[in-house]
């Protein structure tokens, strides 16, 4: 992945984590700034400590566009199965973003489809990857995404905790096995297995800060 020259526009980072999503726009050419409310000392770019939905109310109109990726344990199965209970944090997310008048995208796994307006869908297999990784984006801000062509599935899925066989992808979640070769897949060499395995690769935000300057360049037209 190459990174882009520098186009001089800002992007705020919610519930940042270890940075896969910033590093995406970082390569599409974004000055990045993360906010998470735990500590990130892996997050590559700058970084505050707080939290996200206070900042992005207080602060967000600052910045040029907004990324957000709240926690997703609420809708998975995992937790589902365990009855954990975790907050809905899409709706308060997405109301303070509205107010910010900024573009922005909202992302989150595949079970949060039902909390999501009209999202598209990305696919690590469509980037070149080992795997598949469905995540999901809600736009909104004037600001729109495309829904790219999505091949069908041919490779099996290495079950959760195996390491992955021959001709099979791989599942980087929970307890996986690899993690150097994860870390290679999705290119993040800065992330330990926990940062991994909830991550966004960088491609995909790579792929909507590209799409992202060419609409921001349109309104400027």
């Amino acid at each position: 992945m190459n990174t882009a020259l520098p186009n001089g526009l800002k992007v705020l980072d919610l519930f940042c984590c270890q940075g896969g999503a910033g590093m995406g726009y970082h390569l599409a050419g974004f000055d990045v700034t993360g906010i998470d409310l735990a500590p990130q000392p892996r997050y590559p770019f700058s970084f505050v400590q707080t939290d996200a939905i206070g900042f992005v109310r207080e602060h967000g109109a600052e910045f040029d566009f907004i990324h957000a990726s709240p926690p997703c344990q609420r809708y998975t199965l995992a937790q589902r199965i365990h009855h954990r209970d975790h907050p809905d944090l899409i709706g308060p997310t997405r109301a303070a973003l509205e107010a910010t008048g900024r573009p922005w995208v909202i992302e989150n796994v595949e079970d949060a489809a039902s909390e999501l307006r009209s999202p598209v869908t990305l696919c690590a297999a469509a980037f070149g990857m080992r795997t598949y990784r469905h995540r999901l984006f809600e736009t909104g801000g004037n600001f729109t995404l495309t829904q790219p062509r999505h091949r069908p599935h041919t490779a099996p899925l290495t079950k959760m905790g195996r390491p992955r066989a021959e001709g099979h992808f791989a599942h980087y979640v929970g307890n996986f096995s690899g993690v150097q070769e994860a870390r290679t897949d999705m290119h993040v060499p800065w992330m330990n297995r926990d940062g991994i395995r909830e991550c966004i690769p960088p491609a995909y935000t790579q792929h909507i800060g590209t799409a992202l300057f060419a609409s921001l360049l349109g309104v400027a037209a």
